[in-house]
């Protein structure tokens, strides 16, 4: 129990360090009949924890109470410290002049430390009104009187919303400063939510520097923190929000965004904060190219805003609304005017947003032909090339790009988007992360359709393969970073895959299993949490294209690599020392027709489906002109190396006429054929055979193969173990792997092989020092990639080629397990003779049986790389 009233303000720091134990204690006080001073404390802690924890309605009858209570005190000071928590309480309900009313009485109330304490309150209420100069103001009047008291608390506050306050403006360097002082203070204290606030302010300004992982990795803290202390975290699910977007990972963005929504809605929480929920889920909507669910966002939160009386918040909604306009087809005069009006708004608030108004304005301008006003909208925009956030000088690169292009300057163009996408590679390459690198390429999406466009005019196919070469896989140019042996990354796999293997054991038996399904999810978004807070090793892009090298390497060989500017296929064929254009069928209608094959595929696997083998053939034709057109005529006689932009990835190319009987190999980019066939094999030859459990031919290729390769290393039954066959698969010259595989679209690096205690991920090949240098795997799915970014491409085959693989041997479609065993011994045959994965795949569909079946199963395997 408490007494006097010096013990019962100690409640009020206590909301802030244990805040279910400061309610719990406020709400004993009030039963045992307190004071009238001593109750208004308690009802202002109750106030308190209900306006940032629970129910807003719930927060304004205690705080009005405490209000009362503290007049009936007779106590000008107290009084004035429940006005302040009021007026934010009443802000945050979107009562802003009520609030600022409650703000006015409480300054003129209180006095010294007091009226310190007041005006930080007042100074948050501006940030969140979008009022920054009022916040400085505001701030600068109370820290010296807070150090003067020694009030280390709320000295460290007003520093931290100092530093929120600068970020808001773009002054990073400002912003660090206040942060590192603070955190200096809190370190002395015992308030646990307030240092959950300072990692995730620290994760603010990560990311405002552009170090994303650093970001992630501190807001993931921060909620670790949060969540032992039981509090929502609301404001940390719009930071991390607008990190995932900036990562490219807008669809998680836009789900967590709505969990948050649905949750304060639930609670009955702020105002506020749903206003800023739906503006994040607004531009996430967006980005996943969803305008209609943008627009619809977007106009609730500019309602919510205007209500608020926040022109900050309002003006930023506004952009959001017409970009998603914009993006659902809608051009005018009027959008122009709305947009130059909105960047004016932006910059007059010292927004780092404002360059994308005015590109926006720009843009639209320019498609209604109104170029002398495009000039002057996209000159403003322009200027953010100069410095800043990455993304920022990316918008600004663009901008020069579009005046350029409007100028006439195909020179100019691509000049700037030169700069623009070497930009992105510098921040992309602080990304180690495989997924946020290639999820990241999508911020520079227009620079370089711009490019292509720039290149394509130029009427010199070189020029337009680098340009396709200079934005495709370029994930691809560099090895991901390899995770740390960290042991709770490694824990969280090897419980992963225990669970993982029991649900697949439970549903075998006809068991439910969601219990284990959720405990798998949980541990899927752990282990991905970590991978994501990996940074990258190396600035740069990698290796620079060269055409040149690409023409002398190639010799006998045709490369043909498919070119998408405005949704038209241009072939690109390299060889015989030059580089010829030819125009192919619509991008749209080749991926159509190749889901139509796939489809077809799938029904040849099966007994009895010989009668569809003639329309599958058919699609097969109709494909060849969509995607070669007349380059088909001019392929000659060699080997062909096909590299196909990330939509069209699950072409089986040897169902193509043309294709069908020559030696064909597919690369994500050329640059990366290139790497492929200047990698030295390693040395010793080791060949590691793997048999997985539960196939239904048992794998039955693997005891033959194990009598043709002399002594190979042979896992299977309870060798092959996850730990062992990586440790057997590092550095090996060839891997067979027959085992189940399953591909997960939702999140590809998830994508496994089913070992004898679990599934082999995706992220457990990025851990191998070397991957095999060439690869077999016998199974369905395992050539499936998610296309993410510009074209990117995100799954297993794509995982090993920057590891080290020059050659795998993967399949596009579920296929008969029967008619798959033939088809290995042959490779296999072919391997022994010499031959590279292509040639020897070639071969091995020539001698499989004439039925359908075995033709489909021919088909979808493909060979990548060039071993």
């Amino acid at each position: 129990m408490m007494s006097g009233s010096e013990s019962v303000l100690e409640l009020l720091p206590m909301v802030f360090a244990d805040p279910g134990e400061a309610l719990a204690r406020a709400q004993t006080l009030l039963r045992i009949g307190p004071s009238p001073l001593d109750a208004s404390v308690a009802h202002q802690v109750i106030g308190i924890w209900q306006r940032d924890f629970g129910d807003l309605r719930l927060a304004l009858r205690h705080l009005r109470r405490a209000r009362a209570l503290a007049a009936r005190a007779r106590s000008a000071e107290r009084e004035a410290d429940v006005l302040a928590t009021l007026g934010v309480a009443l802000v945050h309900a979107g009562r802003t002049r009520q609030g600022l009313d409650a703000f006015e009485q409480g300054v003129a109330r209180g006095t010294g430390h007091t009226r310190a304490r007041v005006l930080y309150r007042r100074a948050y209420v501006w940030w969140v009104l979008g009022r920054h100069r009022e916040a400085l103001e505001d701030v600068r009047r109370a820290v010296p009187v807070l150090r003067q008291a020694g009030d280390v608390i709320w000295t460290a506050r007003a520093l931290t919303l100092r530093a929120t306050v600068h970020l808001a403006l773009g002054a990073v360097e400002r912003a660090d400063a206040d942060f590192t002082a603070a955190e200096a203070l809190w370190d002395t204290t015992g308030q646990e939510h307030d240092k959950a606030d300072a990692v995730e302010s620290r994760g603010l300004a990560a990311f405002r520097r552009g170090d994303i992982p650093a970001a992630l990795r501190l807001l993931d803290e921060a909620e670790e923190r949060y969540a032992k202390l039981g509090t929502p975290t609301f404001m940390l699910n719009i930071r991390r929000c607008e990190v995932l977007m900036a990562a490219g990972l807008a669809p998680e963005a836009l789900a967590e965004a709505d969990g948050a929504i649905a949750e304060l809605d639930r609670l009955g929480g702020q105002s506020t904060r749903k206003a800023e929920l739906l503006l994040v889920a607004a531009r996430a909507a967006r980005l996943t190219e969803d305008p209609n669910t943008a627009i619809a966002r977007a106009a609730q939160a500019v309602r919510l805003f205007t209500g608020q009386r926040r022109a900050w918040w309002e003006t930023h909604a506004r952009l959001v609304l017409l970009e998603a306009r914009v993006a659902a087809g809608r051009r005018s005069g009027r959008l122009v005017a709305d947009a130059a009006t909105v960047a004016e708004r932006l910059a007059a608030f010292g927004s780092p947003a404002a360059p994308e108004a005015s590109l926006l304005a720009g843009r639209i301008a320019l498609a209604l032909g109104r170029s002398a006003e495009a000039e002057r909208h996209l000159a403003v925009a322009a200027r953010s090339r100069l410095g800043g956030p990455p993304l920022a000088r990316i918008t600004g690169w663009a901008a020069q790009a579009l005046r350029a292009r409007a100028a006439g300057s195909n020179r100019g163009v691509l000049e700037a988007c030169r700069r623009g996408l070497d930009v992105l590679d510098d921040h992309r390459m602080t990304l180690g992360a495989s997924e946020l690198r290639a999820r990241a390429t999508a911020q520079g999406a227009e620079v370089a359709a711009l490019a292509q466009q720039a290149a394509l005019a130029s009427g010199r196919p070189r020029r337009l393969l680098t340009w396709s070469e200079r934005w495709r896989a370029t994930v691809l140019t560099a090895p991901p970073t390899r995770p740390p042996a960290d042991p709770a990354l490694l824990s969280g796999l090897t419980a992963f895959r225990e669970i993982a293997a029991r649900a697949e054991q439970a549903r075998r038996d006809g068991h439910p299993v969601p219990a284990l399904e959720r405990e798998q999810r949980r541990l899927e978004r752990e282990i991905r949490s970590r991978t994501l807070h990996l940074r990258g090793e190396a600035p740069g892009g990698g290796d620079r294209f060269d055409a040149g090298r690409l023409l002398r390497r190639l010799g006998e060989t045709r490369l043909v690599e498919l070119a998408v500017v405005d949704g038209q296929v241009h072939v690109l064929l390299c060889g015989q020392g030059r580089v010829r254009r030819f125009t192919a069928g619509r991008l749209d209608r080749a991926v159509a027709e190749a889901e139509h094959v796939q489809a077809g595929l799938r029904r040849l696997a099966h007994p009895g489906a010989q009668a569809r083998l003639p329309l599958v053939e058919a699609a097969g034709r109709r494909l060849e002109e969509l995607l070669l057109g007349p380059a088909v005529r001019h392929l000659g006689t060699g080997p062909v190396v096909v590299v196909p932009p990330g939509s069209l990835h699950r072409v089986p190319w040897a169902l193509l006429p043309s294709l069908r009987e020559r030696v064909v190999s597919v690369s994500p980019s050329a640059s990366s054929w290139l790497r492929a066939r200047e990698t030295e094999p390693p040395p010793g030859g080791r060949t590691v055979l793997v048999r997985g459990p539960g196939l239904a031919t048992g794998g039955a290729e693997v005891p033959e193969l194990a009598g043709r390769h002399g002594a190979p290393v042979v896992l299977e039954k309870d060798t092959a173990h996850v730990a062992r066959v990586l440790r057997e698969l590092d550095g090996a010259e060839l891997a067979h792997i027959a085992a189940h595989g399953a591909f997960r679209a939702d999140s590809p690096l998830f994508s496994s092989l089913t070992m004898a205690d679990g599934p082999l991920i995706v992220h457990d090949f990025e851990r191998l020092t070397r991957s095999p240098y060439r690869i077999v795997l016998s199974c369905c799915d395992t050539a499936r990639f998610a296309s993410v970014g510009a074209d990117e491409l995100l799954g297993l085959v794509t995982a090993l080629l920057p590891l080290g693989t020059a050659g795998v041997v993967a399949c596009s479609a579920p296929v008969n397990d029967e008619a798959v065993v033939p088809l290995m011994l042959a490779l296999h045959k072919g391997l022994g003779a010499g031959l590279s994965l292509a040639e020897a795949l070639r071969d091995a569909r020539a001698a499989l049986p004439d039925d359908a079946t075995h033709q489909a199963t021919g088909w979808a395997f493909t060979a990548f790389g060039a071993a």
